[in-house]
């Protein structure tokens, strides 16, 4: 058995060093150095290559290098190989932790503040009256932020494709229970997993039911967002502003018009970090379950991509 590393955009040095130190038996190599596709039956993946997948006869599991899966092209695994995810049970106090403060900067208006800082201009104003937050998915994170918003005097709703059950937020489902939570939403924050039915879902046809001091928030992945359709809303006031923690394109680049936008707090998708530690940990588990025919955990449905 051996264990490969398929993960593109970083360098995986540090972390294939943890990976060995900690599964000293098994075998563990990257993509570019793999001697042998025919032997790997494990592969940590995020943005692995597509004509990759092929290539590995004998796969039986992939885990993801994050909380999503959404790096990973679930139709081209085989349907006998099953797929687990990371859950760092510290994101989701941090993801809760984040949103807390974005919206309470959006209500005291620091970025309003922050602009004329640099202008010089003295020009206080009240703190907006909007208390009402509304998250797109209900998962861990999106339960963890709603405690957190209520604790701090915030009214939450959530909405989720099916059916859930709070008592702390008012809950809503479906296409007709999005129309109507949108009515009443102050600041919609998006947590959804982006799957095929969730991408792009904030769109011109979302952001025209928001109220017109209405802030987006997105700290899920920035496949969520229609960016010309945010940008277009921004720069028509059919919303007051956004906060943006996750992009199509990362990094960023340079000449992307979110950059200098006076509506926009940007932010380098830091919203949640997991500790490598506690990663390597999960992977490993994972890793001598499979070796030893053990079921495996954090698996996800594949047929609903989360």
């Amino acid at each position: 058995m051996s264990v490969l590393v398929a993960i593109t955009g970083r360098d995986n040095t540090k972390l294939i060093a943890k990976m060995k130190s900690r599964l000293p038996s098994i075998r563990i190599e990257e993509l570019d150095d793999c001697q042998n596709l025919e032997s790997v039956e494990f592969v940590l993946a995020w943005n692995a290559p597509a004509s990759l997948w092929p290539t590995l006869p004998n796969l039986k599991a992939v885990s993801s290098f994050g909380a999503g899966v959404d790096s990973i092209d679930l139709s081209l695994l085989p349907a006998d190989v099953e797929v687990v995810r990371i859950v760092d049970k510290q994101l989701a106090n941090d993801m809760a932790e984040y949103v807390l403060t974005h919206v309470l900067a959006q209500k005291l208006r620091l970025k309003e503040y922050a602009i004329k800082q640099q202008q010089s201009i003295w020009k206080p104003k009240r703190a907006h009256k909007h208390n009402q937050v509304s998250i797109l998915g209900f998962g861990e994170l999106g339960q963890a932020c709603a405690h957190r918003l209520v604790n701090n005097g915030f009214n939450v709703n959530a909405w989720s494709r099916s059916p859930k059950t709070s008592n702390i937020a008012t809950l809503y489902h479906g296409d007709d229970g999005l129309t109507q939570m949108l009515a009443q939403t102050d600041y919609l924050v998006c947590l959804l997993p982006l799957t095929s039915s969730t991408q792009g879902i904030i769109n011109k046809q979302l952001l025209e039911q928001l109220p017109e001091h209405a802030v987006v928030i997105n700290v899920a992945r920035g496949g969520h967002i229609v960016e010309a359709d945010l940008l277009d809303a921004l720069n028509n006031t059919r919303i007051r502003a956004a906060t943006l923690d996750v992009f199509a394109s990362e990094p960023l680049p340079s000449e992307h018009p979110y950059w200098l936008h006076p509506g926009i707090t940007l932010t380098p998708h830091c919203a949640a970090l997991s500790d490598l530690d506690s990663v390597i940990e999960q992977i490993a588990e994972n890793i001598l379950r499979l070796k030893a025919k053990q079921p495996l955990i954090n698996c996800i449905d594949k047929q609903q991509g989360y």
